[in-house]
């Protein structure tokens, strides 16, 4: 499948109801329970255009088993979405072959749920989504499929060829950007370099901008306990992360402040001091966002041509298939992402009208 170039990609303006692909992960998962208990609530349908991105007879058969609502339209791969559905429909692609086993890894779910993202990244470079929300999916599933990303963020910068990129949360009143995301803490330490710092920082402006924020405020947490009380617990805020914000504040006009001690600032954040908060690596980050919101939190992929959210949990393969799963996460993952997505477009109205 051929890589779709990032001009191709337009942002949703002027819509008062986006088209929001919604992928359903993989197929052995919770995926799509969540997928099909989110779509069926009202506060989604006001919000988007629900198109799922799967397997219809996976779908069809969870909605059997569960007692979930389904009976969508379907529409084929490589057949035109219709232009003006607002109701549920599911864009079938016909790559499994005989019954998934709830809570089973396997190569050929793996290869499913990849093809899932592919085609919802294809479907927005074609006009025909506006955004994208995802399903979880599974690493190794993922790997054993034939795909080698550690997860969707990466997976999605190069479908997309988007080099500039970050991971980030939503939960609450809390925004959390990642410097880096799936590595070993050793690797993360490494990564926490002035250049990096840089980036992530003019790429958190950049997107909030993009999310309708007008006037940024971004916190930068300190790696090292208590921000290394000056030297004293370690020389990473001294040599890298200071003269990294200070490039932002006086080279570029950012307002970013910090490195503030890790173990403060995402409350002093989610109290409203600041709109994000760099963090330094993946738990530094989400042990604040679970605690805060556990659950309903939202994974956002900062940087890419289009809108993409995706649920704060994963596969959950030991209550796949019975019914129990939680679904509020994919359900703030399809509003934040229409909301998300009709900013954007206005935000892209302004810069041309400029």
């Amino acid at each position: 499948m051929s890589i779709p170039r990032a001009e191709s990609f337009h942002a949703t303006a002027g819509k008062s109801k986006p088209r929001l692909g919604i992928t359903m992960g993989d197929p052995a998962g919770i995926g799509p329970e969540v997928v099909l208990k989110a779509v069926a609530e009202e506060e989604v349908l006001a919000v988007c255009a629900p198109i799922i991105i799967g397997n219809a007879e996976v779908l069809a058969h969870n909605a059997r088993t569960l007692d979930l609502q389904c009976g969508y339209d379907i529409v084929r791969q490589g057949e035109r979405l219709p232009s003006n559905s607002s109701a549920p429909i599911i864009f079938h692609l016909d790559n499994l072959h005989g019954f998934v086993e709830p809570g089973i890894e396997s190569g050929a779910a793996g290869k499913a749920a990849g093809s899932y993202i592919e085609a919802a990244v294809h479907l927005c470079a074609a006009g025909e989504i506006d955004a994208i929300a995802t399903a979880p999916i599974n690493k190794r599933a993922l790997f054993l499929g034939g795909y080698s990303f550690p997860g969707h963020t990466e997976f999605l910068a190069s479908l997309t060829g988007t080099e500039e990129y970050a991971m980030g949360f939503v939960a609450e009143n809390l925004r959390v950007v990642l410097l880096s995301t799936h590595v070993p803490l050793a690797e993360a330490i490494r990564l926490v370099r002035k250049e990096r710092i840089e980036k992530t920082i003019r790429l958190a402006d950049r997107e909030l901008h993009r999310w309708g924020i007008e006037r940024r405020r971004i916190a930068v947490a300190a790696l090292n306990p208590h921000g290394a009380e000056g030297g004293l617990f370690g020389i990473e805020e001294a040599s890298e992360m200071l003269p990294a914000i200070e490039a932002c504040r006086l080279r570029d006009g950012i307002n970013v402040r910090g490195p503030f001690s890790a173990d403060t600032i995402y409350l002093r954040a989610s109290r409203g001091e600041s709109d994000a908060v760099v963090a330094c690596y993946h738990d530094q980050a989400m042990i604040p966002v679970k605690c805060l919101s556990f659950g309903e939190a939202v994974n956002v992929t900062l940087g890419l041509p289009f809108i993409r959210t995706s649920v704060d949990h994963g596969t959950a393969f030991d209550i796949a298939g019975k019914g129990l799963a939680e679904h509020s996460s994919m359900v703030a993952a399809i509003k934040l992402a229409a909301e998300l997505s009709l900013k954007s477009g206005e935000a892209s109205q302004a810069v041309e009208a400029a």
